[in-house]
């Protein structure tokens, strides 16, 4: 039967959903279609949404289907929300060791149905939730995953279940059976919260041992498959802080659509209990309650807490009719939750006192400082947390009536935006950056430290700057500079259909280069790549250019692109100029390669913070900055319609075309629909991972490059480039790579014919390359090469 291709949109809890191809079979022995799934998902959400909601979900994708026995589906797991996620999904990033990533949490029926468009048949989460400012907290509960070995099953995983239930119920904990979908059961306990993952995954793994102990001929702890046959491993690992387990009611990727599900210790003894499919739930879920209802609830009533009004005890504590504060009526009037400003007001109330106030969330988090904000490292003061206020509050000045609260006369200290470092329980550590003449008297980097009930600020020193070091390091400007650096917005990738109403966007042409915030001080100029890496010294035409302007307190948002004879970007010329420093090679590579700022935002001019004003507001005001063409140009912006915005890129010889929502703010370090890039031409970051060798006039030599995209913690093997390639750029790279040797393969995955006479590396050069499309098997199809990004680190490469 033929797949229709047709594009659906639909209505899923008020959110606006596209789906493509509803009938593409996603499990062939039962025919399972993509629109069953999704319709699965609709239908149980009540059931799983609890289980859930406040949880980052690491989903399990089967794009062409879970396949056969003979042939199983190609899968990968993925946790970082791709660019073509919808915005209205709930977006969380989450700090690892060496990296973030950016997870969805599902919330709503909307966000399930949208799992099941991209064939994400298997939703993981971990033990732990997230707070409403993203912030992950201690687990609430506990899982054991009771996994059969060889030649046992579901009967020796019941009986396992049920000495555990017993050995913890001695220890006070009330547990919850699933069957897994896959093999085994899963039980799970509520936990109160007070211990972190470390405690809750030692405890865990005691509790798999004294089962081992119990029932030696039965339990294995160990994960060596030598020792599991005929036995039930307790994996307690999934208690680990890293780890997730498949979600209560989700999917599993099994030959038929089987799903986790919920049991009563009742059913555990029913002697035909299996593993059940996604329309046996359906019918079970119409006539039952959940099992496992109790332990989602504190999941439930925290995420209801959680998403109460905010400003609830601001408005109890004043009186509206007779306080000039900005005092919002009814339901939450907050922030989208994304904006960085700040203010200190000076309060003359029974006591004098400084208010320190963040926009955090929606709202102003707000400390009383009584000795105000300290002005050395060696002093620090009390901070007394107070209740969150309106954002409206931020640029609030007046007398408040004698005898409300807080009476007496309040002006603004300083105000402007900060730049986030850290924002967790207990800790929040920020640069603000205040207003001409303002308190401060320039960035000033704060800590906030909780100390049992009430919190301390403490002075620390800028963050590119050591505290002992008090001396200015010779260089011909402040590197202070840095301090100006907002890290920039990003784009989603997306296509024409994507823009709806186009009078309400603005098109740019998208330029071929490497992203660059200029931070401008009168002379003193910084240049920083997206990541905040400093190329002043690589670029300087767009330091002086800069710097001719007299510009005070500006920060610029823009691309240097290297021009070639004809005037046209060309990205293969601007290679030559990537990671120069020293001087004398600067200035050989500007002579055969010049370079221009193209300049397309503005984010702070004259001390004055632009990043909450629309896009339109903002353009207006680079226009109005003067800045007349040369090394330093504002490119226009297209007044006609996408598709001539379109034409007009493609006849230029450019990348493609950035479509901006004209009332969208600009949002730093976050990727946003609100910038969709339309692309002529398929690209792809990737990190170089080894080489084969080539033949003919190339052998010994690099034949071609063995490339990798970071992809669930490890590094997938995405395909191989070994066109676009120049003679000196073969040189060059092999230079590279040859100081980075190693001798096993850092894929996760590579095909055996590919590793025969691979030569590995340490993956830490991220290169661009141009494909067709993906094949089936996730890997580039007709890859050519475009040159290396230094402005990127192998972490931040993502699927595109």
């Amino acid at each position: 039967m033929a797949r229709t291709q047709e594009i659906q949109t639909v209505s899923v809890g008020g959110h606006r959903l596209r789906l493509t191809n509803p009938d593409k079979v996603l499990y062939p022995e039962s025919h399972t279609t993509k629109a069953d799934v999704i319709a699965y998902y609709v239908q149980i959400a009540p059931h799983l949404i609890p289980h859930v909601r406040d949880r980052i979900v690491t989903r399990k994708r089967w794009v062409d289907g879970v396949g056969d026995a003979g042939r199983p589906g190609n899968v990968f797991f993925e946790k970082n929300l791709p660019d073509s996620a919808p915005s209205w999904i709930r977006r969380v990033e989450i700090d690892h060791s060496d990296h973030a990533n950016t997870y969805p949490v599902f919330d709503d029926a909307a966000a399930l149905a949208w799992a099941g468009q991209v064939a994400a048949l298997e939703l993981h989460v971990p033990q732990w939730r997230v707070n409403r400012q993203g912030e992950r907290q201690h687990p609430d509960r506990l899982v054991l995953d009771l996994d059969p070995g060889p030649g046992v099953g579901l009967p020796e995983c019941v009986a396992v279940a049920k000495h555990a239930k017993n050995l913890l119920r001695e220890l006070g904990l009330e547990t919850h059976p699933v069957t897994s979908g896959s093999k085994g059961i899963h039980l799970y306990a509520g936990l109160d919260g007070t211990h972190d993952s470390d405690y809750v995954n030692g405890f865990a793994k005691e509790l798999a041992r004294a089962l081992e102990s119990e029932l030696p001929d039965l339990v294995v702890s160990s994960m060596k498959k030598s020792i599991r046959g005929g036995k039930v491993l307790v994996d307690w690992s999934q208690n680990n802080g890293n780890k997730t387990t498949i979600a209560p009611y989700s999917l599993r990727g099994t030959a038929v659509p089987r799903v986790a599900v919920p049991r009563t210790w009742r059913e555990l003894n029913d002697t035909d209990l299996h593993h059940l499919t996604m329309d046996e739930v359906i019918s079970r879920m119409v006539r039952r309650k959940d099992p496992l209802a109790a332990l989602g609830t504190a999941t439930a009533t925290a995420a209801a807490t959680a998403t109460t009004d905010k400003l609830t005890r601001y408005r109890s504590m004043r009186d509206a009719g007779r306080t000039p504060e900005p005092v919002p009526n009814g339901s939450p009037d907050v922030g989208d939750g994304q904006g960085r400003t700040f203010v200190i007001q000076e309060h003359h109330a029974s006591s004098l006192h400084w208010d320190f106030r963040l926009e955090n969330d929606g709202v102003l988090v707000s400390w009383a400082l009584p000795k105000g904000v300290p002005t050395s490292p060696t002093t620090n003061h009390l901070a007394v947390q107070t209740e969150d206020h309106p954002l409206d509050y931020g640029t609030f000045e007046g007398t408040i009536t004698k005898g409300q609260y807080g009476g007496g006369k309040v002006t603004i200290w300083d105000s402007g935006t900060y730049d986030l470092e850290k924002w967790r329980p207990g800790e929040v550590i920020v640069t603000l950056t205040g207003r001409p003449g303002g308190g401060l008297d320039g960035p000033r980097r704060y800590a906030l430290i909780k100390t049992g009930k009430n919190w301390l600020i403490h002075l620390m020193a800028p963050a590119d700057k050591p505290a002992s070091s008090p001396k200015r390091p010779k260089s011909t400007r402040p590197r202070s500079m840095k301090s100006g650096f907002v890290t920039p917005m990003l784009a989603r990738l997306g296509s024409e259909a994507d823009i709806d109403d186009q009078d309400d966007w603005a098109f740019e042409m998208k330029w071929d280069g490497i992203r660059a915030i200029a931070v401008v001080e009168d002379v003193d100029v910084g240049l920083f790549t997206r990541n905040g890496h400093d190329v002043t010294p690589g670029y300087p035409e767009v330091v002086e250019a800069l710097a001719s302007l007299n510009l005070t307190d500006t920060v610029l948002d823009g691309e240097i692109v290297a021009l070639n004879a004809a005037g046209a970007p060309d990205f293969g010329l601007l290679q030559g100029r990537m990671g120069l420093t020293k001087a004398a090679e600067v200035d050989a590579a500007r002579r055969h390669a010049p370079v221009a700022f193209m300049v397309f935002d503005l984010l702070r001019a004259d001390g004055d913070s632009r990043l909450n004003d629309t896009y339109d507001e903002r353009r207006a005001a680079l226009l109005d900055l003067g800045v007349n063409g040369g090394v330093v140009q504002v490119p226009k912006a297209f007044d006609g319609s996408l598709q001539n915005a379109v034409g007009s890129s493609k006849k230029l010889g450019l990348e493609g075309v950035l479509a901006k929502r004209r009332e969208s703010r600009y949002r730093g370090g976050k990727r946003s629909a609100s910038w969709t890039k339309i692309k002529h031409h398929r690209m792809q970051e990737v990190v170089i991972a080894g080489w084969r060798p080539g033949k003919g006039s190339r052998g010994g030599r690099i034949g071609s490059l063995l490339l990798g995209i970071p992809i669930d913690g490890g590094l997938r093997y995405v395909g191989r480039v070994g066109t676009g390639f120049g003679e000196s750029t073969l040189d060059d790279l092999q230079r590279r790579l040859s100081s980075s040797a190693r001798k096993t393969s850092p894929f996760i995955d590579v095909p055996r014919d590919v590793a025969r006479d691979a030569r590995w590396v340490t993956p830490r050069i991220v290169a661009e390359v141009s494909f067709a499309e993906w094949t089936k098997s996730g890997h580039l199809r007709q890859p050519s090469w475009r040159g290396i990004r230094a402005d990127n680190a192998p972490r931040e490469v993502v699927l595109e």
